[in-house]
């Protein structure tokens, strides 16, 4: 019997919105299941129903039980008294490294001060001096690869979001502008590589927003 079949014959519903989330409720309580290939991450608000889940799933396949939450595809989890620290800091690390810039100096920010970055076509229509030595790149499947690995990053870094929706308009046709301003949000990751996300232990519906006024 498949993993998915199983769940649903112990009562779990899968999600239309994401087929590898599976839910089960009880009354008020409710226990979560995210399915990855072969991993599993299991939580819910009721000790014993998660119990009841793990025993009734090591019944069914042979499974090992890595305990608390640590390490996730690519996202650690850090618990504290003051909630939980959702953070891709080995991932953050590894892609600095595999860019070559170990030993480049950090960015300030993501994005360079009134820098316009423009496709080809655009080049194409409004020639300038500055264009005509933005040259396409030979190999634009570096560029796509950085830029996809940036993508995945933002589920923890929403402060490069931005920068990395404004990459990925070039996916198609590279240049090399395009790769040094992707290179320069690498360099923007070695100031913290370690900045992620905190989810309050104390639920609260506020919302805190900064904003830097400079």
């Amino acid at each position: 019997m498949k993993l998915t079949e199983a769940l649903v014959c112990m009562g779990f519903q899968q999600s239309h919105y994401d087929y590898s989330l599976f839910t089960k409720k009880a009354g008020s309580d409710i226990v979560v299941i995210l399915v990855y290939v072969d991993d599993l991450l299991i939580t819910g608000n009721n000790q014993q129903l998660l119990c009841e889940t793990r025993s009734d799933l090591k019944k069914r396949f042979k499974m090992k039980d890595l305990g608390e939450l640590k390490f996730f595809l690519g996202i650690e989890f850090a618990r504290s008294r003051q909630g939980i620290l959702m953070c891709q800091r080995k991932y953050a690390l590894e892609l600095i490294s595999e860019s070559g810039l170990s030993g480049a100096k950090p960015a300030a920010t993501p994005l360079k001060l009134n820098q316009k970055l423009t496709t080809t076509e655009f080049d194409k229509c409004f020639s300038t001096k500055n264009t005509n030595s933005d040259e396409v790149l030979k190999n634009p499947g570096t560029y796509q690869r950085l830029v996809g690995r940036l993508l995945y990053l933002t589920m923890t870094r929403p402060d490069i979001a931005f920068m990395v929706q404004v990459l990925s308009q070039f996916m198609h046709c590279p240049k090399v502008s395009h790769m040094e301003a992707a290179l320069r949000v690498v360099r923007y990751l070695k100031q913290a590589p370690g900045l992620g996300l905190l989810m309050p232990g104390e639920s609260s519906s506020k919302l805190t927003a900064y904003c830097d006024s400079d």
